[in-house]
């Protein structure tokens, strides 16, 4: 009896341990995470200033465009996994 009464008390206690689980906070989606895209180069020996000014224009545009777009997901991103890690 003092057996059954053991095994009950040690099975009770056992039963009554809370272990937190936490679920992951999920990984960002992939393609907000890809690189940006390659600047382009002004190729050949004699280039015309009008042909180089495109170029460089169209490398401010896509370094500003991605910029914006990296640094405010990585941002956005990062906050919101603080806040989700700090919730107990």
């Amino acid at each position: 009896m003092k057996l059954l009464a053991v095994i009950l008390a040690v099975t009770l206690v056992g039963c009554s341990t809370v272990v937190p689980v936490k679920p992951k906070f999920p990984d960002p989606v992939k393609e907000l995470t890809e690189q940006c895209k390659a600047l382009q180069k002004v190729e050949g020996d004699k280039v015309a200033i009008t042909d180089m000014l495109k170029v460089i224009i169209s490398n401010y545009a896509l370094y500003y465009e991605c910029s914006a777009k990296v640094d405010g997901w990585n941002e956005w991103y990062n906050e919101q996994k603080k806040i989700y890690e700090g919730v107990k």
